[in-house]
Formats: C-alpha cells, sequence, structure tokens
C-alpha cells in the first residue's frame, strides 16, 4: 500500500486529526477551522488535495524564499542525492559543509569566520548562549553567566531559548523549568510619544541597558537580539542604530552580542545580514529558515576567530561538547549552497527593493484605511495593526482572518491584532495585485464580522 496515495482534502484532514499533533496550534480550534492537506508547491503557491491554490504570502513561516518546487535548488539537491546523503561532522568532513561555511563568512567579510551547524532556529540560539558562557569561562571568566533578552523578543522554545524569550503566551507553562534573564526595553518604533522618532525610543532603551551594565556587566555573558525586526511579538521593527549603539555598549561592557537572524536574515530585511544596515557584526549570529531556501532543515552559529580560538586547546573540557546527529548534513547544505547562488546570479537583493517598492505601493489602500494603525515596514516584510474594540475581539482575531484569507486564496495568519505579509522573493506583478487588494477585502470582512 502506497501512504502517500492521493485522497480528497476531508479525509486527510481527518487523518490528521487523528494522528498529528500540530505545533503552535490548539487542537480543539480545528474542529471549527478545518486543516489546509498541502498536496503541492508551484512558486509562490500551494495547493490543496482538491486543488484549490492559496498564495503563500508568509513564505510557509518566513522559509521559503524562493517559492516552492524551486528547479534550481530541486536540481541541486538531485545530484547531492546521488552523491553524499548524509556522514557524521564529528571527525568527519564534506566538500557542501565546507563551501557553505566559507561562502557565509565571505558575506560578513570574514569578520565571522568559523560556523557550527544543527537543525533548527532554537538549536542556533542554544548553541549561542552555551557558547558564550563557555568561552567567558575559558578565558576566566566564570561568573559571568547571564543573560540579557528584549521585551517582547522570541528566540525559540526549548528551555534555555525559551529562558531569553520575553513572550507570556510560550512562557508561562514552563516558568519553573526557565533560568532567569534580564529583560529591558524594547526599541519597537510604535511606542514613540507624540514628537518624538525611532531614535528616541531605541536611545531609551539603550539607556535602561547601560544602566544594567553599570551594575552587572561582570556577571553577564550577552545580550541576544533580533536585528531590526522582532517578528514574533507583531513584527515590531526597530531603527538600526539601536543596533549601533548595542555595540557600543557591548564593546565597552565586555559582553558578548548575539544576533538571532533566524527570520531576518537571508535578505528578508533589504540586506543579506540585517547587521549589516547598522555597520556592524555581532559576537555570533545564527541563522537557519531561508538559509536552505525552505527546503530542509538547518541552522547554523556564525562567530569570531577570537571566541573560536579560545576553545582551541589540548584539553578536552575546554571544546565546544555539542552536537546534533544531523549537524552540517549534506542535502541541507547543498540546497543552502544552491539558495545562495540564486542571491549571486539574479541580483536578488536588488529585485527585492524593486519588488518591495511596487508591493509598498499596491498597500497603499490598506495603509490608509482608518481601522489600521502602525502601517509599516522593513525590507520584505510588512505589517500593521487592526484597531479592535474590545479584548473579545482580539482573542479570535487572527484564528477569523486566517479562515477568511483561505477563502480569499491568500495563506495569512496574523500575529494577536497585527497583521503581516512577509511573501517569497518571486512574486509576479499579478501576484502582487492579488495580494494587496484581497489582504485588504479579508481584512474588511473581518472587521464587519463576516
Amino acid at each position: 500500500m502506497n501512504p502517500l496515495s492521493s485522497t480528497s482534502s476531508a479525509a486527510l484532514t481527518q487523518r490528521s486529526l487523528n494522528s498529528v499533533w500540530h505545533p503552535c496550534t490548539q487542537m480543539q480550534h480545528h474542529e471549527s477551522i478545518p486543516l489546509i492537506a498541502v498536496a503541492r508547491g508551484q512558486g509562490a503557491w500551494l495547493y490543496d488535495a482538491d486543488g484549490r491554490r492559496y498564495l503563500d504570502a508568509i513564505s510557509s513561516w518566513w522559509v521559503n524564499l524562493f517559492g516552492h518546487a524551486n528547479g534550481r535548488i530541486n536540481a541541486a539537491l538531485k545530484d547531492q542525492l546521488d552523491r553524499l546523503e548524509h556522514a557524521m561532522l564529528a571527525g568527519f568532513t564534506h566538500e557542501p559543509v565546507i563551501a557553505l561555511s566559507e561562502q557565509l563568512s565571505a558575506l560578513t567579510g570574514h569578520a565571522l569566520g568559523h560556523c557550527f551547524y544543527a537543525s533548527d532556529g532554537a538549536s542556533a540560539v542554544e548553541i549561542a548562549l552555551k557558547m558564550s558562557v563557555h568561552a567567558w569561562r575559558n578565558a576566566g571568566c566564570s561568573n559571568k553567566q547571564e543573560f540579557v533578552c528584549l521585551q517582547g523578543g522570541y528566540h525559540g522554545e526549548t528551555l534555555g531559548a525559551l529562558s531569553v524569550t520575553d513572550v507570556a503566551l510560550f512562557r508561562q507553562a514552563y516558568s519553573s523549568l526557565l533560568r532567569p534573564c534580564h529583560v529591558i526595553a524594547s526599541p519597537d518604533a510604535r511606542q514613540a510619544a507624540a514628537g518624538e522618532s525611532a531614535l528616541d525610543v531605541a536611545q531609551r532603551s539603550l539607556l535602561q541597558l547601560q544602566l544594567l551594565l553599570q551594575q552587572h556587566a561582570a556577571q553577564i555573558a550577552a545580550i541576544i537580539v533580533e536585528p531590526l525586526v522582532q517578528c514574533a511579538s507583531g513584527m515590531a521593527m526597530h531603527t538600526p542604530e539601536y543596533l549601533t549603539g548595542l555595540r557600543q555598549l557591548c564593546d565597552q561592557y565586555q559582553i558578548h552580542l548575539i544576533a538571532d537572524e533566524i527570520a531576518v536574515g537571508c535578505g528578508r530585511t533589504g540586506s543579506f545580514f540585517a547587521c549589516e544596515q547598522a555597520g556592524i557584526w555581532p559576537d555570533f549570529l545564527c541563522l537557519s529558515k531561508g538559509i536552505s531556501g525552505g527546503y530542509l532543515p538547518l541552522s547554523l552559529v556564525m562567530t569570531r576567530t577570537e571566541i573560536y580560538e579560545a576553545f582551541y586547546d589540548g584539553d578536552m573540557a575546554r571544546g565546544f561538547l555539542h552536537s546534533h546527529s544531523y549537524t552540517g548534513n549534506p542535502l541541507a547544505c547543498r540546497a543552502a549552497l544552491a539558495t545562495l547562488a540564486i542571491f549571486a546570479e539574479d541580483q536578488v537583493l536588488q529585485g527585492n527593493a524593486l519588488l518591495a517598492a511596487r508591493l509598498t505601493e499596491a498597500l497603499q489602500p490598506l495603509a490608509h484605511d482608518p481601522r489600521i494603525r502602525h502601517f509599516r515596514r522593513t525590507g520584505m516584510i510588512w505589517a500593521c495593526d487592526a484597531r479592535l474594540e474590545d479584548d473579545a475581539q482580539a482573542a479570535s482575531f487572527a484564528r477569523r482572518f486566517f479562515a477568511q484569507a483561505c477563502k480569499h486564496e491568500l495563506l495569512l495568519r496574523p500575529i494577536g491584532n497585527t497583521i503581516y505579509l512577509m511573501p517569497p522573493y518571486i512574486l509576479e506583478e499579478e501576484d502582487i495585485s492579488l495580494l494587496a487588494e484581497r489582504t485588504h477585502t479579508v481584512f474588511d470582512n473581518v472587521m464587519r464580522g463576516a
């Protein structure tokens, strides 16, 4: 029997409800909002088992940068599959992981020269946190074991990553298992008072950090941030000057800067790395999601040579003893190399600037709707906040919006009252028009109670 035999959406949905526990989901909600049984993808579109289509306006959780079934990534994977599918990276190496590490380092001007690999974003954050504390220990500063994170920051749901996450929905059930963390104000530009700028908000956050470091720098190993956009807390955007000030404080008080670019790297903010826009490099840079083009699980941490050298010793206890079975998987690395090749060959960053301008123009009717606040954009991320009348309306807004969007051939998943678009980098003109017009239609229907 073929376990992947063709069947209807309704049958697949029922089988899934009977056997699969879906992530970031209250399963009971699927009694009223059915699952979408995806059968195939092509370009910017997904198709369900009954042939209905959905424009993937969030790149399937921000990963499919060049759409689905991309011919060049497919070809690279088919070639790699006939060469080497997997080999352990402890005591072994292979061309795809070497080439990927070299190319990524070159993209930083070799400021970050060594890559450590894992499979998912939360694991990359765990690596960066552990590596920071261990590096300080090897340097004779074993008391530096604490971390700083931003209000509303999100870095994953494993215990270490969750300890530096400040989203109550994810933390509350597991608070007794988490390490304490210093939380400072977010530089979210939406917090600007009348007459203030985004830079004013950023400077307040930096001042709070400076006061904290004046008291506790001797115990703090690192601060972790999502550069330019705090995604999971509602696409909170801040000015690049915040990162510049952050780098200065980290240098002044001798703490590490961890840049979580899992969602905002790989061109999503307009530059390949978000940190580039501030003219700085962190001590650790985490990548995942788009790095493999959305094809295979892959994450990595890039770090400076001096941190790598802090572990370079004959004593095994001074080494970084962290491992994942699929670390540096050749297939995933080959998908990432194909993704980087598309960036270079197609001049993607330049093309995205034109695409972003066109979609921003098309979204103006939504941006000027009086029921919308804080329409904003950074690179290839658009967001705005719905003005909701009460908590009851807010509680179901995202689910109602998702369901209504599906009826209009769109895959959109608001975060609370924040509507956001994070589409693949391959939208055609007709896709842009459809996405802008139908997003506004969906919003209007939801606000009218449809």
